[in-house]
């Protein structure tokens, strides 16, 4: 697989595939930091004088236009953000893409309306896929975030050009998370949370090959608990998993890796922002687990400290709710202080990072929650094989 600058673009219509999967707030941009990520690769292209037709998908419009999804608030955060025009045709294909294509000057830039306002994006649909890259001479993908879909702008396109490779901020997001797969240095902890342990098990199978320590926080906590027969009142728990999850207990035992769970928890009768907390050892019946408690932020802390690798995907708790955001704030803020090499995928984590304010200590923020995790699990990315040399 080449990369841009191994790509010859001067002058050339470019087709690049970025990930300004963005929050619209009010008709405008609430969070710019996909924009600003794949910057690097928008400016490479305008300095060689590349002629530019960015594409993106918004939201989940499946495949009808959704005015509240449109790119256009987008189109003028980039023009902003570049100072420059970026123009913006209002559709995805059509008479008057084609003719805005045409018109485009050197160093010049594109963005389409939202792909997936058209039901060829995510059918990836060969008729539509030639629709985009008609006039296309080179196809860059830098949207890290959309490689593990095989959908018509990330498979499609590339498999009807030639001249193809993969952007700065994929080459980026590759070279950290491949450290984790392929260079792991020890003590190697990894961290997971979130709600499900269906989502992470790939990860925790994957990863345990490396890993020292495993720490085990968020709703997936239940069902461990719960597989080794603690209490867990009302807490969230996949009941279909708790087999697997017992048998990645015993498989970490085999292996002899330290496998944490939370000690104690903040529980809640219901889940709503004003509801009593209390800190449990054992949830009750009738209480809710909804972040990791004070002792489990000291433990797991103290596991974290002494790390020379950490991996960390999903947050300790609820902590979209400030008050059961302590123990995924704790978690950020060990990891920052730790000297690892330190990486957090998912957007939750990476949320969590940046709302703790040390996103500038962590070695490597993934900007694909679903792309890192399937990369981390040792799966083949359809978008990564779609740009490899035949």
């Amino acid at each position: 697989m080449r990369y841009l600058d191994q790509i010859s673009v001067e002058g050339k219509l470019v087709f690049l595939r970025v990930d300004f999967n963005v929050p619209l707030k009010d008709g405008r941009v609430a969070d710019d930091t996909r924009i600003i990520a794949a910057l690097p690769s928008i400016n490479y292209l305008i300095e060689k004088k590349a002629r530019i037709v960015a594409a993106s998908h918004l939201g989940r419009p499946k495949g009808k236009i959704v005015p509240e999804l449109s790119m256009k608030p987008v189109a003028e955060r980039l023009s902003w953000i570049l100072s420059k025009e970026v123009k913006f045709p209002g559709e995805v294909v059509g008479p008057e893409v084609e003719k805005m294509k045409a018109s485009l000057k050197q160093g010049e830039i594109l963005l389409l309306e939202n792909l997936r306002f058209h039901p060829g994006e995510k059918k990836n649909d060969p008729d539509f896929s030639k629709e985009l890259v008609k006039g296309i001479e080179v196809y860059i993908n830098d949207a890290f975030g959309t490689l593990h879909r095989a959908h018509a702008s990330v498979c499609g396109v590339p498999s009807l050009i030639q001249e193809k490779g993969a952007g700065f901020l994929v080459k980026k997001e590759l070279e950290n998370l491949s450290k984790a797969l392929f260079e792991p240095s020890h003590p190697y902890v990894l961290i997971t949370g979130g709600a499900k342990v269906s989502d992470k098990l790939p990860v925790l199978k994957s990863l345990m090959k490396h890993a020292d320590r495993i720490l085990i926080g968020g709703a997936m906590a239940y069902s461990f608990l719960k597989a080794k027969g603690f209490p867990v009142g009302n807490s969230l728990v996949e009941e279909e998993m708790l087999d697997e999850a017992k048998a990645i207990m015993d498989e970490a035992v085999r292996r002899g890796i330290e496998f944490l769970l939370p000690v104690d928890h903040r529980c809640v009768r219901e889940i709503k922002e004003d509801a009593e907390i209390k800190v449990m050892k054992e949830i009750e019946n009738g209480w809710i687990g909804v972040d990791i408690g004070p002792e489990t932020e000291k433990l797991f802390s103290e596991k974290i400290k002494n790390a020379s690798m950490i991996v960390w995907n999903g947050p300790m708790g609820i902590f979209e709710i400030e008050r059961f955001s302590h123990g995924t704030r704790a978690i950020a803020l060990a990891v920052a202080d730790s000297n690892a090499f330190s990486i957090v995928g998912g957007g939750d984590s990476a949320a969590a990072v940046k709302k703790a304010g040390v996103s500038d200590r962590i070695t490597h923020i993934s900007t694909g929650g679903g792309a890192s995790l399937e990369f981390l699990s040792g799966k083949k990315l359809p978008g990564i094989e779609a740009l490899e040399e035949k």
